[in-house]
Formats: structure tokens, sequence, C-alpha cells
């Protein structure tokens, strides 16, 4: 098993990409602890990967308040007594984010908190476990909007997630020499409750598909599968560097409609 002995951390792991994260990374021997501001469904997921043979237990925590960053940390360390593995999976994407003339400052305010401030948290508190433990992985999940415009005007959503590719390198440098790993995982659109609820609208529908060279959303285990190589030993030489899960569409110049 790839995470045999490894403590992880998982934002968000309540549903979606961090439901499926954490239960992956307990069936390949991580004992896991999950966060969300979903108690109920935190729970229900944490239960499952214990009826299932695995080791996880849940904290509630809101990452874009320091003082519940802080708690999970610490919940971590106490629960499994290290950390070696930081997956930084929480964030938002508001269906009223839009066009940089048009997106109201609420939706900047609540995007940064979440989706930056929650990622520094995380790190902040991280970083000095990780040391204490011996070194680790961080991953921060950014986007493939990092790299390039997005189709859809999400205009604090795309600021966001540049905003995590550059701190992702400036952590990595900082700490190579203290056997710490940071590393960003940069998907493409990911069948999730979340976008399928955003992508109701057929138009923005079309718009997202027509760019996409593979012609289908990722799939939440693709997803999962990537952020499992970047936690484990296997890429043990990477640090610094963006990891593009997005079927193409980055390296796409012109995708013609099926």
């Amino acid at each position: 098993m790839r995470l045999e002995g490894k403590v992880a951390l998982i934002t968000g792991g309540a549903s979606g990409m961090g439901k499926v994260a954490s239960e992956l990374f307990a069936r390949e021997g991580a004992k896991v602890v999950l966060t969300d501001v979903s108690d109920e469904a935190g729970e229900a997921v944490s239960k499952a990967i214990g009826a299932a043979g695995g080791a996880a237990d849940f904290v509630h925590a809101d990452v874009s308040r320091e003082s519940d960053a802080r708690g999970m940390v610490d919940f971590a360390v106490e629960r499994f007594g290290k950390l070696d593995v930081l997956y930084n999976n929480a964030g938002i994407m508001l269906d009223n984010d839009g066009s940089v003339d048009a997106t109201d400052e609420s939706v900047w305010d609540r995007t940064l908190a979440i989706n930056v401030k929650g990622v520094a948290f995380g790190c902040k508190y991280g970083v000095p476990a990780m040391i204490a433990s011996g070194g680790g992985s961080i991953i921060n999940v950014a986007s493939f909007v990092a790299w390039l415009g997005a189709a859809t005007s999400q205009t604090a959503y795309t600021a966001s997630k540049g905003a995590v590719l550059a701190m992702t390198r400036e952590i990595a440098v900082e700490y190579a020499r203290k056997g710490i790993r940071c590393n960003a995982l940069c998907p493409g659109p990911i069948e999730t409750p979340l976008l399928m609820q955003l992508l109701s609208d057929e138009q923005k529908r079309r718009r997202r598909f027509v760019h996409i060279p593979m012609g289908r959303l990722g799939q939440a285990e693709e997803l999962a599968k990537a952020a499992l190589f970047l936690a484990s030993d296997d890429s043990s030489y990477m640090t610094g560097a963006s990891l593009i899960v997005d079927g193409g569409i980055t390296a796409a110049y012109v995708t013609p409609e099926d």
C-alpha cells in the first residue's frame, strides 16, 4: 500500500473529490483525518472508512478561520501522533462569480477567504507539524484556470487559483531542505455535484465541453489517484510542480466540436 504508515489530513473531505480521496488514501494504508463544515456528512464518511477496515476520524473545520486550521492540525497530531500528508482540497466556486466588472465584493471576500487563506492557514500549521514528523507532502488544489483564462467568466475563482499556484512554489522552495514537498494539483472540470449544479445552464455546459479534447468531464477517482501519487513516495523528487489533470484542455489551441 502506497501510504502505509502515513497520516493524512484532507480538507473538504465530506463530499466530492475530498470524499473520494479520503476513501482512497485510507485504502492505501493512510490514517486519515478529514475535515469539513458539514459535520453529519463528514462523520458518515469517517464511519464508512472505518467499517471498510480503514482508519479515519473527522473534525469540523472552516478553513477560512485560522483557529479552525490550527485545530484540525492539532487534532490530527493528537489523534494519530504525526502528520505526513496535507491535502488542501477545500474550495468553492460561487455561481455569482463572473466578469471583473460585475463581481460583487462579497464574492471576492468569500472566494479568497476559503480558496487562498484556507490553503495558507493549512500550511501555516501543517508545515511545523510535518517538520516535527520528519517531513511530508503538501498537495494544494489549484486549477487549470491558473494557467489560462476560463471559457466561462469566474474572475474571483481564477484569481484565487493563480494565488494558490504561486503560493505552492514559494512554500516548496522555502521548505525543501526541511523534508517538505509542496505541489499543486490542477484539475480540469471534474464531475462533482457542485460543478454539475453550475453547468445546469445548457449554454455554459456547451462552452465547457467544446474546450475539452477528451470530450468529457473528469471523474473524482481520476483526480484522487493523481493526489495519491503526489502524497506518496512515488513523487519523491517532485516539489514546486503543477500536476495538470484536465483532459488536455491546457494543451489545446482549438478543439473542434464533435
